[in-house]
């Protein structure tokens, strides 16, 4: 069952060209994982960032659960650590796990 992986961000706007910068070559980092089989970044428009920051999404495809649970278990603590080091409180970070039920 294919899974999908949220990762919705707040970002100051003060950092965001850098973090733009940053995440795309974090994204593309993730989708050398096994069984990332996609990923896009998404401005999120409704609701709005609050004043001073952006607000983006990071959304991956992944196989099935089991590709999802062995980025957890092997690469999430390293990755999600260097986004800290770089920005600090200048982004805030929450994540969503769905799973696909029908596809059309």
């Amino acid at each position: 069952m294919t899974i999908i992986y949220e990762v919705d961000l707040a970002i100051g706007a003060d950092v965001a060209e850098a973090h733009a910068r940053w995440l795309d070559a974090h994204v593309r980092q993730m989708l050398g994982f096994e069984r990332f089989l996609e990923a896009e970044i998404l401005d999120r428009r409704d609701p709005p960032a609050e004043s001073g920051w952006v607000a983006r999404c990071a959304r991956y495809r992944l196989i099935d659960q089991a590709a999802l649970d062995a980025y957890l278990r092997d690469h999430a603590p390293r990755m999600r650590a260097d986004g800290v080091a770089r920005f600090g409180d200048q982004v805030r970070a929450s994540r969503r796990i769905l799973a696909v039920a029908v596809r059309y």
